[in-house]
């Protein structure tokens, strides 16, 4: 069927297009009864406004966009993007502003995404996550002059607002935590190595090291998948004992910190299967806080942060830059506090 336009809704009502066109953008130039039978007519129709048509005229779309640049194999089981979802629908509802969310392949695809929803008006903003060494989408977006939100990032000077947290200041609890417990050799499960939140933990474990005497400090990138972090995590507890590893190579890590709850849940299963002792053996630590951390045995100590709330201060600014968006926000928001659960101990003698 095709889609209802103002010509079909004046022929039934019997006036001009001109005055239907008064009539559903509220201006002056119809009686309210006539007003009052266009409106009626273009509910019974089912009439949508075009976007393009929108655009021409200056209305809002009324909707935000997401456009995310991970497999959506990944997303699917990630508790942290349910909660961030859910705190940014639930804000931006109260305005009655929907949220467009698409997942691409790449950068390139989601730049070519920004580029057709802006020129057909489908979104009045945008909201950028994960941001990357080298950014190409920050500037793509301030040359399509678009609203624009970047949820993470160092809170340095850029060209769009952002909401961010301080990555490298989580990394830093967590590794010194664990050093105080007694752990010297210390491994990492990281995210996507074209992460700029993945390249800041990289860098303050490495920079630790020195500092807190660690004798082993390894980062294993991965795609934040369950599978990537069982392999990761095999990968480390391979390595030989501290004593049999003596001149023939990196001794396995007491102590292993994962980028996301999922991947600590993986790698507390293969840790299982290999028959290592956690916390006895092994100490877990998980970069995000859910559900997940808390029902499995042990409970895993994680980095906790609401991530619901934060959802719903991204929503805010980018509602508040769409209404002025000459403005520049830099909202830090409250560091990730390290939750003590039974998945870490001082390491033992043996190990």
């Amino acid at each position: 069927m095709a889609r209802p336009t103002i010509a079909d809704i004046a022929r039934r009502v019997g006036v001009s297009k001109g005055a239907v066109s008064f009539a559903l953008n509220g201006r002056p130039g119809v009686s309210e009864a006539t007003r009052a039978r266009i409106l009626e007519a273009a509910r019974e129709m089912n009439w949508r406004p075009h976007s393009a048509a929108r655009a021409l005229g200056g209305a809002r779309a009324e909707a935000v966009g997401l456009v995310i640049a991970r497999p959506a194999s990944t997303l699917g089981v990630e508790p942290f993007f349910a909660q961030l979802l859910s705190g940014l629908q639930a804000r931006l509802s109260r305005q009655q502003v929907a949220m467009h969310l698409l997942v691409v392949e790449d950068s390139a695809a989601e730049i070519e995404v920004y580029r057709e929803w802006t020129s057909a008006h489908r979104v009045d903003g945008f909201i950028l996550v994960d941001p990357q060494v080298r950014d190409p989408r920050p500037a793509a977006l301030e040359e399509l002059g678009a609203p624009a939100v970047v949820l993470g990032g160092s809170g340095g000077p850029g060209p769009l607002s952002s909401v961010w947290a301080d990555d490298r200041e989580a990394m830093l609890s967590v590794v010194g935590y664990l050093a105080a417990l007694g752990h010297r050799r210390i491994g990492h499960v990281a995210g996507l190595p074209g992460f700029r939140h993945t390249q800041r933990r990289i860098r303050a474990l490495r920079d630790s090291a020195g500092r807190l005497g660690l004798t082993g400090a390894v980062s294993l990138p991965t795609d934040f998948s369950d599978a990537e972090g069982a392999a990761a995590t095999r990968t480390l507890l391979s390595r030989g004992r501290a004593r049999a590893a003596v001149g023939a190579g990196a001794a396995r890590p007491t102590a292993i910190v994962y980028d996301s709850d999922v991947m600590a849940l993986a790698g507390l299963g293969v840790a299982m299967e290999m028959g290592v002792r956690v916390p006895d053996e092994l100490s877990i630590v998980a970069f995000d806080d859910s559900v997940l951390t808390r029902v499995t045995h042990p409970a895993i100590t994680s980095l906790s942060r609401d991530t619901f709330a934060l959802g719903g201060q991204v929503a805010e600014v980018v509602l508040e830059v769409i209404a002025d968006p000459g403005t520049r926000r830099n909202v830090k928001t409250a560091t990730p506090r390290l939750v003590i659960r039974g998945s870490t101990a001082a390491p033992t003698k043996a190990v």
